[in-house]
């Protein structure tokens, strides 16, 4: 399924990355807001995540939604539709570069599509602003670093929109666990199951919604004609600008792994699996993905994401002991099932301990203004740092999906193993393709190998050498000037 596939990759000399000068981007020489001033923010990229920002921001005491941006202008009418009531007229820019050099701006929020989401903080940091943006807070593995020089070298406040961490319930329920009320945690199993119809198919360019600067919104991905229906949200599903699903909802499971299983190191080795199935369409990514993550110091985890309801004309979801959306976390005398929004802990049996209501990570936003007035990063509940590892986990998902090879389901069976309750999901997976009209001994899924992944020198081994060389030559793509990730920051 994939656009790459390995003879295209044998064929095809891989674009090597530009260097960039960040010389010309000078650091606005500004404090934040103090403690009892109101805070100014830009919000940069108001779709539909960013009139969450719109809306969540604009509820709190001592901020004001002073600026929006984005390339569509239509999308900033509707922004500013949702200030005019409060009587909030906000200034308006198309080109984020203009917003980040508004002295009058102290921090802004991002929600552009992925693979803006690191040049944009970037500019950010170097610009004095401090920053809240949306996962994955990169688009790819050599960003990671990026960013944090950036935001340690301006000293600035950066969250990830994760806020999960911040969900009361989700929050209470991972203490209740390390307390040991259930034992030692065996495993971990996040999911994240939405019905993804069909984006069509289309057999030309086809047309820029008018008013919107084509140019901006490509930004660092190659420019080349828009070759889907829908420019807007259906970018996740074209490698050059979004992660696939894994990198969508995915990212919150991984983050809620990481943040249940207090993962602070890369994993020993991973495996994912996959494809894009019963959809005749223009999407690249895969809308069936599985990932396997062993540790060192932590127990295994496996995320999935799965965009098939639960048979050919229906419309119902499936389920992992009763979840559509969250995670179940097995323990030795129990188990968690449930995520944003809370959930509960059973017996082995089944049987009800004790509930955990949660508030959906309401606070996340208020979490970020108070690091940002006291210019404390402790106390962050997703600071910039957690939120790459977290990314890292989607970017090693994908790259090992992307440089897999089909394979039959007893062959992934045999390639995963027995660790916790995988071989059941991936007869669970085939099962769901078989209720769906996909015939895997056509349409196989795509399978890698177990990989590691060395993070100093950002290179991932384990596979044969093709499967290697196609991973790693995407640790770091090419970016399209002037829209350049830079070297220095």
């Amino acid at each position: 399924m994939d656009p790459l596939s390995r003879r295209s990759f044998l064929s095809k000399t891989v674009t090597t990355a530009a260097v960039a000068s960040a010389a010309s981007i000078m650091p606005r020489v500004a404090g934040a807001a103090g403690p009892n001033d109101t805070l100014q923010v830009g919000v940069i990229g108001v779709g539909g995540k960013g009139r969450d920002h719109v809306k969540q921001l604009s509820q709190l005491p001592g901020v004001r939604v002073a600026a929006l941006c984005d390339v569509d202008p239509a999308r900033i009418a509707n922004g500013q539709s949702m200030l005019d009531d409060a009587g909030v007229k906000a200034k308006h820019y198309q080109d984020m570069r203009e917003l980040l050099d508004d002295p009058e701006i102290d921090a802004v929020s991002i929600a552009t599509p992925n693979h803006w989401h690191a040049l944009a903080t970037i500019w950010a940091c170097q610009r004095g602003k401090d920053v809240y943006v949306e996962k994955p807070v990169t688009h790819n593995l050599w960003e990671g670093k990026q960013i944090i020089d950036a935001a340690r070298k301006h000293n600035r406040v950066v969250q990830v929109g994760t806020q999960n961490r911040s969900d009361t319930g989700f929050r209470a329920a991972i203490d209740y666990i390390r307390e040991g009320a259930l034992g030692e945690i065996q495993w971990m199993h996040g999911l994240w199951f939405k019905d993804r119809g069909s984006i069509g198919h289309v057999t030309g360019p086809q047309p820029i919604p008018a008013g919107l600067d084509y140019n901006l919104w490509t930004g660092p991905a190659p420019l080349e004609p828009l070759m889907r229906q829908n420019l807007h949200y259906d970018w996740h599903w074209d490698w050059d600008t979004g992660n696939a699903d894994m990198g969508n909802l995915g990212a919150h499971q991984l983050d809620d792994c990481a943040h249940a299983l207090d993962i602070a190191s890369s994993p020993k080795r991973f495996l994912c699996l996959g494809g894009r199935f019963a959809r005749e369409d223009d999407g690249q990514t895969p809308n069936m993905q599985a990932v396997c993550f062993e540790f060192d110091d932590a127990p295994p985890f496996l995320v999935e994401v799965r965009g098939l309801t639960e048979s050919a004309g229906s419309r119902k979801l499936p389920n992992v002991r009763g979840v559509t959306a969250g995670n179940v976390i097995q323990c030795e005398n129990g188990y968690f099932a449930g995520g944003r929004g809370g959930g509960a802990v059973y017996d082995n049996s089944g049987k009800l301990l004790k509930r955990f209501p949660g508030d959906g990570g309401a606070g996340h936003y208020a979490n970020w203004v108070e690091a940002v007035r006291s210019r404390n990063n402790e106390g962050l509940r997703a600071e910039l740092a957690v939120g790459v590892r977290s990314a890292n986990l989607c970017h090693l998902a994908n790259l090992a999906f992307r440089s897999g090879q089909p394979a039959s389901v007893e062959e992934v069976k045999s390639r995963v193993g027995q660790r916790g309750d995988a071989l059941e999901t991936i007869d669970a997976i085939a099962a769901h393709l078989k209720a769906n009209n996909v015939d895997l001994d056509r349409n196989r899924l795509t399978c890698s190998e177990w990989m590691e992944y060395d993070p100093q020198a950002m290179q991932l081994s384990g596979a044969d050498a093709t499967s290697n060389a196609i991973a790693n030559a995407l640790v770091k793509p090419g970016y399209r000037e002037p829209f350049v990730v830079p070297e220095q920051v």
